[in-house]
């Protein structure tokens, strides 16, 4: 029986429609029409109402470190992440086996798909690879330097291995670190950016007004490179040449792969939802520090940290 043969109706078949990869019929297809209407009316709205932050990073395959960390972070934050990937690492937490640079084509294009339809709020940058990365970053920036900007000159992996070369660093000084609304170097980091030799808080602060000599807005020297055995003591400097020390107790573990991607995209998602520079670090500074103490102790060197730990300690 042919369906308009159906008895009490008179049924006309609804044409099989096509569009992209999907393959709509009858009723499907008229929901499909109101979903696209409904999507279009709340555009507007939901761009509004959810920060979209991005990352531009490495991936890291043991998912504790780069692209894999800043997406947690971000989601435990409440903000919507978008991902720029630089690189491909093979990765775990014994070291860094591999390094694989996305092409700088590819790297553009991911830019400029996420541009033509996100409204991104915050940026941050981890692992950029070498100066060519630096130099895109900087020349794609350039129209967007409104949205606030997050830099963690990314150079070393926990285990030792290089992530940044060396001719990188000076690119890094000169065309990237003076667009960050806030720049996150550790110790060794920012002892590189700025050749200043780091052994107190003194020699901290010094570097970080060398940075914003430089052209960073506000800088944070975090201290968990031990200049005190007992404390890690965080240094922000603000745009406005106000001191802020942010200091939490040590933790005794080896398990501390990403803490650095972590802290940074934090920031950018705290900045993306509206808060100050301050509140941001001091968020982020916390949800660090939870994230550490309740380590997971997973894999057999530098383990990653827990990234719903602050959510459950403030629940």
């Amino acid at each position: 029986m042919k369906a308009n043969d159906c008895p009490g109706s008179r049924l006309t078949p609804l044409p099989l429609i096509f569009s992209g990869s999907f393959l709509f019929s009858g009723s499907h297809y008229f929901s499909s029409l109101k979903l696209a209407n409904n999507q279009a009316e709340r555009k507007d709205k939901t761009m509004t109402q959810i920060p979209q932050v991005l990352t531009i990073a490495g991936s890291d395959s043991g998912g504790g470190a780069g692209i894999q960390a800043d997406l947690k972070t971000f989601q435990e934050r409440d903000v919507f992440g978008l991902s720029v990937i630089t690189a491909v690492t093979a990765q775990n937490t014994l070291g860094v086996q591999a390094v694989h640079p996305v092409p700088l084509d590819s790297v553009r294009n991911q830019w400029d798909s996420i541009f033509t339809d996100f409204n991104v709020s915050a940026i941050k940058t981890g692992m950029l690879v070498n100066g060519d990365y630096m130099e895109l970053m900087s020349e794609v920036y350039s129209g967007f330097t409104a949205i606030p900007l997050v830099i963690d000159p990314v150079m070393i992996a926990k285990g030792g291995h290089s992530l940044m070369e060396e001719t990188a660093i000076q690119v890094m000084k000169d065309k990237l670190a003076p667009l960050a609304h806030v720049i996150t170097p550790n110790i060794p980091e920012a002892e590189a950016l700025t050749g200043i030799a780091i052994e107190s808080k003194a020699d901290m602060l010094e570097a970080a007004k060398n940075l914003q000599a430089n052209g960073s807005r506000n800088v944070v020297i975090k201290g968990g490179h031990a200049l005190d055995k007992d404390k890690a003591e965080d240094l922000l400097l603000l745009e406005n040449g106000e001191r802020v020390w942010l200091s939490t107790e040590r933790i005794d573990t080896k398990d501390t792969h990403g803490t650095g991607c972590t802290f940074s995209a934090c920031i950018a998602a705290e900045l993306g939802k509206g808060q100050t520079v301050e509140q941001a670090v001091r968020t982020a500074k916390a949800y660090i520090q939870a994230a550490i103490k309740n380590g997971l102790d997973i894999g057999h060197g530098h383990g990653p940290t827990n990234h719903w730990a602050y959510r459950k300690e403030v629940q």
